[in-house]
């Protein structure tokens, strides 16, 4: 590997750091680079490439499984963590936490951002992945995202932006850094948002506690009309919610619940809740992922996709 430890901007960043992330498993990078500037960031990249060393971009690490042998490459992060509302828009760098977002809308009484209360991660991730809950999900907001790709500066349109059920251009093209989103929301009254908040921490601090480690849900839900028409029919209407069915509904008939291997267990409460209890691995986890959707396969004829996305 070569040495780019002399490089100003790596700055203080510390090397072989451990990609513990959310679910506490992973192995070493060779490189962290870290920085609020822009243009740090792009140095990095093009000296990474001149020496042909792999990198990728990382938020706060709380929707990745990391590899037990970790990364052999980098791993850029960016900090930028400003948010700033004025009238009924929003400008976030996306390296801000996602929290910070979510309480600075509340707080500015404009709606929609209030249902990712306590969802983990960055901004950056949230756009990354199309963020939602509750019947609200960041494309419905966004504006305009901007990202550094190639050592310029760029923006893209919503439309531009490709944004699906989970995901977006940006996480089917991984060469671009988001710095900065621009979000345009609806007044509504603050007081209620904080509320409606509340409840949400409430309910989510119950089934995902802030000290248990896990990547969040691991499947994404399915949309019942993709659905075969014999599989339509086995949902009750009580477990479809937007179109969408829960994942957890076919994991729970395949028995997904209180699953473990290693130190990796299923919740008993939640079929799509997989953390690490003691001292699991990723090699533990994947497997899990494995034969859940081997079941699901095997049960109902289609397959159940990944949310969390794999490092290493």
């Amino acid at each position: 590997m070569p040495e780019l430890s002399s490089l100003p901007w790596f700055g203080s960043a510390s090397f072989r750091t451990r990609l513990r992330a959310r679910a506490g498993i992973g192995g070493p990078a060779d490189y962290f680079l870290s920085s609020r500037e822009p243009e740090a960031l792009a140095a990095g990249v093009r000296a990474l490439d001149e020496a042909g060393v792999p990198w990728l971009v990382l938020g706060e690490g709380s929707n990745v499984i990391v590899a037990d042998g970790g990364y052999r490459g980098a791993i850029l992060r960016y900090l930028g963590d400003r948010v700033a509302a004025g009238g009924t828009r929003v400008e976030a760098q996306c390296g801000a936490p996602l929290q910070l977002l979510v309480d600075a809308t509340i707080a500015a009484g404009l709606v929609g951002m209030h249902t990712l209360e306590r969802i983990p991660g960055s901004v950056g991730g949230a756009v990354y992945g199309n963020a939602g809950a509750y019947g609200h999900q960041l494309d419905e907001m966004l504006v305009e995202a901007s990202f550094l790709e190639a050592g310029e500066v760029r923006s893209f349109t919503n439309a531009e932006c490709e944004f699906d059920y989970r995901e977006s251009v940006f996480k089917r093209s991984k060469r671009r850094v988001l710095l900065s989103c621009v979000l345009e929301m609806e007044r509504t009254d603050a007081e209620e948002l904080r509320k409606e908040a509340a409840e949400i921490r409430r309910v989510r601090d119950e089934k995902f506690p802030p000290t248990m480690r896990c990547a969040g849900s691991i499947f994404k839900n399915l949309f019942l009309a993709d659905l075969p028409e014999a599989i339509q029919a086995l949902v009750p209407e009580r477990a479809v919610r937007g179109g969408k069915v829960a994942s957890a509904f076919f994991l729970e008939k395949v028995g997904a619940k209180g699953m473990e291997r290693g130190g990796i267990r299923i919740a008993d409460y939640h079929a799509n809740l997989i953390w690490n209890e003691t001292d699991g691995t990723a090699a533990d986890l994947t497997w899990l992922i494995e034969e859940l959707k081997r079941r699901v396969r095997e049960e109902f004829g289609f397959a159940v996709e990944e949310e969390v996305q794999y490092i290493g």
